[in-house]
């Protein structure tokens, strides 16, 4: 008598206890990430981290496809804004690294007052941060999209576009600060479905707004920007609601919303080296286009497709990088720094082998994928190179986002903002011009100063965080 391998002892179990894993991972987890198999804490904590990832992509995607049915001047509206957002995104970010540190940090010392205070510091500082772009957004709006570069027709068409999504940005903070709370805290499921319930809202809305389906007026361009701003806003709702009234592992009464100077200086402190990190990248990201537009629009095209499949596939690893940040935050704040160092390291195994498979297929499928979005042979070929270039790096770019989410979650946010400015604005930049102009390897040469740069990003972050100085960080 013999026994199918489908129904061999353990088989069946081991795959029941895998489902159980992922249903609890999504629907939320109670357990102390300080004990216990670290496989099982980056499993319950990644799950729900890439699935937020994913979301926060969507509000993009949402909107240019169904605003690209108006046309280009449309769709460069979009650009526009998003491109003046940046800054915004930079905040938030940046602000939402210092909360995550330090609401971690106290959550492992077991603190949950404390790390309470520390939520409603960040609170306060989202609200502030809100009020002033708000402002801002709602009086230059408009004129901000002229400044970089909107055309009369763009400008006529889109300005009350940019003036409700700009005026709304502080939707865009609140996001980011008050789910770096939940993360922190271990809470990533609640953070995954607020970004499930405001995509949610966006995307029915949208195509509502923009055509004027039913009831609703067609508001074109601007339909985009009232149907985000519902959406993000009734997010911040939801989040506020479960802060405020004890449905997360930290709960944050009214009595705590005032202001805590030294708190909210630490908090600004760890932060203000997250918001350097973002602006350092992302400055050099728009030099690194500066000088893939001197070969042409179809460079710049090609370029632009291949770098938007870059950022959608590695979502998925940005989310693993989050989990080891809250994990290293938490297991210090525990008195277990070689555990918060395993974390790490294992996090960025798990990361090399996603991406390594992931670049895998790009370097043979490359073509295939980049032929999804244009069928103009020049564009196309410049897309497949720079995808296969970009992805040879897939290794080390997989490791060096887990290294730099490991400083941030350290509460060391500084040390990944030196690394990134000698290795982006010293390194990568003139690599890129030398190799592209000097030595006349046209855009190819800016696609592999890409791929050594990132690479060397990765091996200097992990020297310096094998040497441990971060262990000894106090936020």
């Amino acid at each position: 008598m013999t026994t199918e391998p489908s129904q061999t002892p353990g088989t069946g179990a081991g795959e029941r206890s895998l489902w159980r894993e992922l249903r609890q991972a999504v629907g939320g987890s109670h357990q102390d990430l300080t004990e216990g198999p670290l496989g099982r804490a980056i499993l319950l904590l990644a799950v729900p981290m890439v699935l937020e990832m994913v979301m926060e992509s969507v509000f993009a995607v949402c909107d240019v496809f169904f605003v690209s049915r108006l046309g280009a001047d449309a769709v460069a509206t979009i650009g526009l804004t998003e491109s003046l957002l940046t800054l915004v995104f930079s905040l938030a970010i940046g602000l939402g690294m210092g909360t995550t540190a330090m609401v971690a940090r106290r959550v492992g010392e077991k603190k949950p007052q404390e790390a309470a205070q520390v939520a409603a510091q960040a609170v306060i500082a989202a609200l502030i941060a809100s009020i002033v772009l708000g402002i801002a957004g709602v009086l230059t709006g408009p004129a901000a999209i002229r400044l970089v570069g909107a055309s009369d027709e763009v400008w006529i068409l889109g300005s009350s576009y940019a003036r409700i999504l700009l005026g709304s940005s502080g939707t865009v903070v609140f996001l980011f600060v008050i789910n770096a709370i939940f993360r922190g805290a271990g809470d990533a499921a609640i953070a995954m479905r607020v970004l499930w319930l405001a995509n949610l809202i966006n995307l029915v809305l949208d195509p509502c707004l923009i055509f004027g389906l039913g009831p609703f007026p067609e508001l074109g361009v601007t339909g985009a920007a009232v149907a985000t701003t519902i959406g993000r806003g009734t997010g911040v709702v939801y989040q506020l609601w479960v802060l405020m009234t004890g449905r997360s592992r930290i709960a944050v009464s009214w009595s705590q919303l005032r202001l805590r100077i030294g708190t909210m200086l630490r908090l600004l402190r760890v932060s203000a080296g997250g918001i350097l990190q973002v602006l350092i990248a992302t400055c050099s990201w728009v030099a690194l286009v500066r000088i893939i537009a001197l070969f042409g629009s179809t460079a710049v095209a090609g370029y632009t497709i291949a770098i938007r499949v870059v950022i959608f596939s590695i979502l998925p690893a940005w989310g693993l990088a989050n989990a080891a940040a809250t994990l290293v935050g938490q297991n210090l704040g525990a008195g277990k720094p070689d555990r918060a160092e395993r974390s790490a390291w294992l996090t960025g195994g798990y990361n090399m082998v996603f991406l390594g498979l992931l670049a895998v297929v790009f370097v043979l499928f490359g073509e295939s994928i980049i032929g999804l979005f244009t069928a103009d042979p020049p564009v196309l070929a410049i897309g497949v190179q720079c995808l296969r270039i970009v992805s040879y790096g897939y290794l080390f770019y997989a490791l060096g986002m887990v290294m730099v989410q490991a400083f941030n979650g350290a509460g060391d946010t500084m040390t990944p903002s030196i690394i990134n400015f000698f290795c982006y604005w010293l390194f990568q930049i003139p690599l890129a011009y030398a190799l592209a102009r000097t030595l006349e390897m046209g855009p190819r040469g800016v696609f592999w100063a890409i791929a050594i740069a990132e690479s060397l990003v990765t091996v200097v972050g992990a020297m310096v965080f094998k040497r441990g100085r971060w262990k000894q960080r106090q936020v």
